[in-house]
This record gives C-alpha cells, structure tokens and sequence, in this order.
C-alpha cells in the first residue's frame, strides 16, 4: 500500500455551501478524492483557493455530519467505502 498524500487539515464548514475548507498542504486537483485516516472517503476536491503561498482547498462532503471532522488531518486517496 502506498503512502497517503496528506491534503491538509479541516479549519471550519463554510455556512453558504457546506464544503470542509483546508489549509492545504500540498498539490491537487479538483475531482480529486479525499479520505479521513482510516482511509474512508469524505468527499471530493471542490476547489482551491487563496494566495500561492497559503492556498486552501474546499472539500464538497459526502459523509453525513462533516462537521466532526473539524481539525482533522485529511489525505488524497482512493478511499473505503
């Protein structure tokens, strides 16, 4: 099994559209899937955004309760259903 990519960490739940914003860590792509530690998927890569040096990347959830995921690292991944 390969190593996963961490993404970044869960700061808050944007109130207008429900996405996970991130402080990211590294690169990524929109459509990208995205898992929790255990490996199962959260939800996708919706955007990025910000300045270069400090972007951030919105997380749409496809998990009930998204929001017990705040302050949690998150990784890029193919995911566990």
């Amino acid at each position: 099994m390969s190593p996963r990519i961490r993404l970044g960490t869960v700061l808050h739940r944007s109130g207008s559209s429900g996405n996970l914003i991130l402080g990211a860590e590294g690169g990524v792509k929109i459509g990208e899937t995205v898992v929790d530690s255990s490996g199962r998927k959260v939800g996708t890569v919706f955007d990025f955004f910000g300045p270069v040096s400090g972007p951030y990347v919105a997380v749409k959830p496809s998990i009930e309760r998204p929001e017990r995921l705040l302050g949690e690292a998150l990784f890029l991944g193919k995911g566990r259903r």
